[in-house]
């Protein structure tokens, strides 16, 4: 569904199904569980860090 919202911007929601055939033919299954990332996390220094310098450097 389109249109625009109660603030006059547009959305919308998109919905996409796979059939499991297709995605165990890619080799991956509906069983596989979800990835989730690899590396650790960003040290709780960064977001504040990174905002700060970005401010700098615009």
């Amino acid at each position: 569904m389109c249109g625009i919202g109660a603030d006059g911007h547009w959305h919308g929601t998109v919905a996409v199904r796979i059939d499991a055939a297709v995605l165990r033919r890619l080799g991956l299954h509906p069983e596989q569980p979800a990835s989730g990332p690899a590396d650790p996390p960003p040290p709780r220094w960064w977001g504040p860090w990174a905002r700060r310098s970005e401010r700098r450097f615009l």
